[in-house]
């Protein structure tokens, strides 16, 4: 049967937005509230996430959760948002709190780094409604620790080996929902889709980058004037 047609509208001001790689629909997608997601927007960029088309966007940066920049990138973004919550630098009863406020400020869910105990899991588990997101970013992970503590969803961050660590856990777990790290290229996303990741977490370019290709259309429109 032929695909079907999608009528498409892009507008003129909004044509050159950041597009998720198009492979990523081949994935499952993980159902949270009634919303299927099967792309996730890697950044804290607001001027990013309001100018890409992935179905959710993943909060996650390296210094502790702070709840005004959790406010902030749900107030700008216009689909779900999954806040890191810590569990890597930060630990113990702040990452309850910070969750508990994150939930309140209207989080679709929240991220807990590999460090994170499986009591804080539990933890989480008892004061939320929203799902729970676990990081595994190794084959020697006691994913069934992390199941049995509570964890909704599983966050493979593997790097080169994550293909390898979703096959894994997919292998014991069949039915576990997995977000996944696409990696670089549309190859390293098919092989992480492959391997049974439901849904990919997709990094778009910066600000810099984004603006230096901008800024070089600019000087080559001058060049030919």
């Amino acid at each position: 049967m032929p695909g079907k047609h999608i009528p498409s509208y892009e507008g003129t001001l909004r044509a050159h937005m950041v597009n998720i790689p198009a492979c990523i629909s081949q994935c499952s997608g993980i159902r949270v509230f009634g919303r299927r997601i099967k792309s996730l927007a890697f950044t804290t960029d607001v001027a990013i996430l309001r100018n890409i088309n992935a179905d959710a966007v993943i909060a996650v940066y390296p210094f502790t959760p702070q709840p005004i920049i959790t406010q902030t990138i749900i107030t700008a973004a216009d689909m779900p948002v999954f806040v890191g919550v810590g569990g890597g630098v930060t630990q113990g009863t702040r990452v309850i709190g910070l969750a508990v406020d994150a939930e309140r400020s209207g989080a679709f869910g929240v991220v807990v780094n590999a460090p994170t105990q499986n009591e804080i899991v539990a933890q989480l588990k008892k004061v939320l409604d929203i799902p729970v997101v676990v990081t595994v970013v190794s084959q020697r992970t006691d994913v069934a620790a992390r199941l049995k503590a509570g964890a909704d969803i599983l966050n493979v961050s593997g790097a080169a080996n994550t293909p390898a660590i979703v096959a894994q856990i997919r292998a014991q777990f069949p039915k576990v929902p997995i977000i996944a790290t696409g990696g670089p290229t549309e190859e390293t996303i098919r092989a992480t889709i492959a391997a049974g990741a439901n849904a990919i977490t997709y990094t778009p370019p910066t600000n810099g980058q984004l603006f230096s290709e901008l800024m070089e259309r600019y000087r080559q429109a001058e060049d030919v004037i």
